[in-house]
C-alpha cells in the first residue's frame, strides 16, 4: 500500500530526543516509524477521549456509571 508523506519538522527537548534515540537502537527501528506509530496512538487516544467526553452524559442518564453497568445492561 502507498501513501503520499510529508515532512514535518518538530522541536524536542534534548532527553527526550536521547530516550528516542535508545529506545529505536534497542529495537532496530527507524526513528520516523517510531514518532509516526507514537502520533496515531496519541491521536487515537484523544479520539476516544472526545467520544466519551460527548457520550458520557447519554449514558450516566441511563444508569451507566462503570464498565460493569455497560457489561450488564449488553450481558
Amino acid at each position: 500500500m502507498s501513501y503520499a508523506m510529508s515532512t514535518l519538522t518538530i522541536r524536542i527537548p534534548d532527553d527526550l530526543k536521547k530516550q528516542l534515540e535508545t529506545f529505536c537502537e534497542q529495537r532496530h527501528l527507524p526513528f520516523s516509524d517510531v514518532v509516526r506509530d507514537s502520533l496515531r496512538r496519541y491521536l487515537a487516544v484523544e479520539q476516544f477521549r472526545g467520544l466519551r467526553r460527548r457520550t458520557l452524559p447519554f449514558a450516566e442518564a441511563q444508569g451507566l456509571l462503570t464498565d460493569e453497568d455497560v457489561f450488564r445492561k449488553i450481558s
